[in-house]
């Protein structure tokens, strides 16, 4: 693919070193030459968030979100973030589980698509504040694609509700880099 697509990835850890985590995420994310991210506007805040879902007892999240702009087919960015994770040594066995690294392909441009691999956008992001809440600090005007709603008409939505998803804003964007008082759990 030669054309270049804006995608949104969110990025969280609930094991271990949690901002490593996600710093070598986002190094790995950015090692090649066919996927670039804006450091400057492209990475959201850093949230320290609630599990949703899977088994009880797991730590507190840390979340963001980084817009990139990449010539790989929506397919073969999954396959790079899937092998980020298992380079990080994420393992997939029990759904939802606690996780070293969790790299999901949110939107990639305005494309809806109905994969055996990978839906599109993601099926379940406009539910989460996790998700939500770090993608309005980069994307509050970006349109769902088949909710015809933008991120920032979602995240007031949730914020409205009673979902009892714990968020809390813990740094700005320059987490990737700065340092940063967050528990090692």
């Amino acid at each position: 693919m030669n054309d270049e697509a804006m995608a949104y990835i969110g990025l969280g850890s609930n094991v271990g070193d949690r901002l490593r985590a996600l710093r070598e995420a986002l190094e790995a994310l950015t090692a090649g030459d066919d996927l670039r991210v804006d450091f400057e506007t492209g990475i959201a805040s850093l949230y320290e968030t609630s599990p949703v879902g899977g088994p009880m007892g797991q730590s507190a999240y840390l979340n963001s979100v980084v817009r990139v702009v990449t010539r790989l087919a929506p397919i073969e960015l999954l396959q790079r973030l899937l092998a980020i994770e298992a380079s990080l040594g994420r393992t997939r066995k029990i759904r939802w589980d606690r996780r070293v690294i969790d790299l999901d392909l949110l939107l990639y441009g305005g494309l809806v698509l109905d994969h055996r691999k990978l839906t599109l956008p993601h099926p379940r992001f406009h539910e989460r504040r996790f998700v939500l809440e770090p993608l309005f600090d980069i994307a509050a005007d970006v349109m769902h694609p088949t909710l015809g709603k933008t991120v920032s008409q979602m995240a007031a939505e949730l914020r409205e509700g009673s979902s009892g998803e714990s968020v809390v804003r813990v740094a700005g964007a320059a987490w990737r880099f700065e340092p940063i008082s967050v528990d090692v759990r």
